[in-house]
């Protein structure tokens, strides 16, 4: 015992009149530790109360991330507070952390903040398919302090500021409801009995399981342009469910449908022409 407590009591750092003992380093990790365990036990049952409750499952999420942030900055306080910090350092420290967030961690605190707000608005929601000012598509995983985490369709996780999300305009598929609206483009010959196109077009659209057939939301056929090679068609067309995040899958399926109906009525599909005429 009396080697345990000269160990415990030796000093590892010394300054002044601060002195940091192997004591009070293994209990500010003890803190840590704990603080982590309770962390996870919090969220967890905050949880399974919000699914005893039905509760949404975005509010079981920002309840999950606001009791993280408050457990983890009390467990922060009390592991300082250990390690010899008492409250007035603190103070002191929390105004140099003030200078230097008006030097270089504006960006910091702008993100922080603009994830508060993120959370507590209900703007961005994990599961949100969204659509950023570069034309990136891609599925809301988690919001952190810094950052949002966003998978795209090829399956690659981007970090995006949280900053960009308020500052920016960003297009949310998802927001209200999963029911979007997809132009399908495709083109026939010049020639082509148009009636006959709408019919096969229409029919295209039957033969897929996603398109919706309710009161404003029934399909549509719509002439875009006489161009050069053809008559420019498309699609007007309403999905839902979680497929409306697969937007190529979307296309690609209802392009096959358009193809095998008009190939199925006889309607020829142009291809670009050019006439060349030779001089002697």
């Amino acid at each position: 015992m009396d080697k345990i407590e000269y160990w415990l009591t030796l000093p590892i750092i010394q300054v002044g009149d601060f002195t940091l003992r192997l004591a009070d380093l293994a209990s500010a990790m003890g803190i840590i530790v704990l603080t982590v365990i309770i962390s996870k036990i919090l969220t967890r049952a905050a949880t399974l109360a919000g699914e005893r409750t039905r509760a949404q499952d975005q509010n079981i999420y920002v309840v999950n991330r606001v009791l993280k942030y408050l457990v983890y900055a009390l467990g922060t306080v009390m592991a300082l507070s250990e390690l010899g910090f008492s409250f007035d350092k603190l103070a002191i420290i929390v105004g140099a952390l003030g200078v230097g967030i008006g030097f270089g961690l504006q960006s910091i605190v702008n993100n922080f903040v603009s994830g508060i707000i993120i959370l507590f608005e209900k703007s961005l929601r994990v599961g949100d398919f969204i659509e950023l000012p570069n034309g990136l598509l891609g599925e809301v995983r988690e919001v952190n302090i810094r950052s949002t985490l966003i998978r795209t369709l090829d399956n690659a996780d981007i970090l995006v500021p949280n900053s960009d999300f308020i500052t920016n305009q960003v297009n949310n598929w998802t927001l209200n409801d999963d029911v979007r609206r997809f132009n399908i483009h495709f083109s026939v010959a010049y020639g082509s009995d148009l009636e006959l196109v709408r019919k096969a077009g229409l029919e295209a659209a039957d033969q897929v399981p996603l398109t919706i057939h309710r009161d404003n939301l029934m399909p549509d056929i719509l002439i875009r342009e006489l161009a050069n090679s053809g008559i420019e068609c498309s699609l007007s067309v309403w999905t839902e469910g979680d497929l409306v995040k697969r937007p190529g899958l979307v296309t690609s399926t209802y392009l096959t449908s358009i193809y095998n109906s008009l190939a199925a009525h006889g309607v020829e599909i142009p291809f670009p022409q050019m006439d060349v005429h030779m001089r002697d």
